[in-house]
């Protein structure tokens, strides 16, 4: 059962996001040994300050089995931030149509071995499906993730192939990352429904969602752990700690807008926003030379 978590519903599930945190610290920091921030068993990082939507799985028992993260790009993302360098000095793709998609992972301890609903395979692909789903129905065109080869293997294998890469795949760490690019496609959904042979709606309601959850974690949730969701929110560093833009990156940004731009309408939104700006950067460079 699929819920999509962020900035409007974040106070109902909150025990469920901490718990998602949580598998989170296991995947990433226990199981792969990657260097993430962990505070009180929680993998929490700047770009979860940023207010994106989660996408998170239960299983049949009520746990938080699988999720996956979806921030815009025309803001701090992890491509353009972190993983600049797959780019190879080209710059990121920014469009409120296009959204970055990161912290995929699945409790494989929990779910290996196990078939039908409750398998690694199963969840991976109602977690896709959710995701795909949502962004669809947001109007998002295209989805671009940085992935491993294994994980660039196991999304051909699951009808859910990359349509494209931007950049060349770089040493991160013990594997190479690349940057995939997905559509939010009609087609790519019914893919990987067939392959997974999932044809019921993976949303649950909220009180669906909440029920399941409470049913396996308590009345209250997950109240045993000792830090609330909120104030392990506090450890991440502010969004301000994220590379600012460059003027360079803000030319870019307006030139692909205008690029971008679907009809005359758009355009002449566009050109107004690279002209405001601008008018910004020469009114800041007078001011210095004031000074």
């Amino acid at each position: 059962m699929i819920i999509v978590v962020d900035a409007l519903n974040r106070h109902l599930f909150s025990d469920i996001l901490a718990e998602m945190h949580a598998l989170r610290a296991r995947v990433f920091a226990d199981r792969l040994g990657w260097e993430v921030t962990v505070k009180n068993g929680m993998e929490i990082d700047e770009f979860d300050a940023l207010n994106p939507a989660h996408v998170i799985c239960l299983d049949d028992d009520g746990d938080v089995v699988g999720c996956m993260r979806l921030l815009q790009t025309t803001g701090p993302h992890m491509l353009a931030d972190v993983f600049y360098d797959i780019l190879d000095g080209e710059p990121p793709l920014r469009s409120s149509r296009i959204w970055e998609a990161t912290r995929f992972c699945v409790d494989t301890e929990k779910l290996k071995g196990r078939t039908t609903r409750n398998s690694i395979s199963y969840v991976t692909s109602e977690v896709m499906i959710g995701a795909f789903e949502y962004a669809r129905d947001a109007g998002v065109l295209d989805a671009v993730a940085v992935i491993d080869p294994v994980m660039n293997r196991v999304m051909q294998r699951s009808r859910n192939a990359p349509y494209d890469y931007l950049g060349t795949p770089k040493q991160m760490g013990k594997v190479k990352a690349m940057a995939a690019l997905m559509d939010c496609s009609e087609e790519r959904i019914a893919g990987i429904r067939d392959f997974a042979g999932i044809n019921h709606d993976v949303f649950g309601s909220d009180d669906e969602v909440l029920s399941l959850f409470k049913e396996n974690n308590g009345s209250a949730g997950n109240g045993s752990r000792e830090i609330t969701l909120e104030s392990a929110y506090d450890f991440a560093p502010e969004p301000e700690a994220v590379r600012k833009p460059t003027r360079k990156d803000l030319r870019e940004y307006c030139e692909a807008q205008v690029a971008s731009a679907a009809n005359d309408e758009e355009k002449v939104a566009a050109l107004a926003l690279k002209l405001e700006l601008a008018e910004i950067l020469r009114g800041d460079v007078q001011n210095r030379c004031d000074a």
